[in-house]
């Protein structure tokens, strides 16, 4: 634990080190960046949720396992949907930053 709040301090430390960029944009950074792995993690945890129900679905019925694997790739994709939508909000914040006047 204490490693990782160590890299984000370094990483935090970049980004408010650069000289002629207001703080806003080097919090736009730092945001992002947080935000895309608590995206990335919360999808992963979501998508290994989704994979185990399907297997133990399939375990227990095997004749379902068609339908269970469609339903299955469904929900994984709204699962990643939500990754990539942090992905966009997570890119305009940072180049087409709203915040700047």
């Amino acid at each position: 634990m204490k490693k990782i709040v160590l890299l984000m301090l370094a990483f935090a430390g970049f980004a408010f080190a650069a000289e002629g960029q207001s703080m806003i944009q080097a919090y736009s950074v730092v945001a992002a960046g947080v935000g895309l792995g608590l995206a990335a993690l919360g999808g992963a945890i979501g998508m290994g949720n989704t994979a185990a129900a399907t297997i133990a679905g399939t375990a227990r019925n095997p004749g379902l396992g068609g339908k269970l694997m469609t339903t299955m790739f469904i929900a994984i994709a709204l699962v990643e949907a939500q990754v990539i939508y942090t992905l966009v909000i997570a890119l305009i914040a940072l180049y087409a930053n709203p915040f700047l006047g």
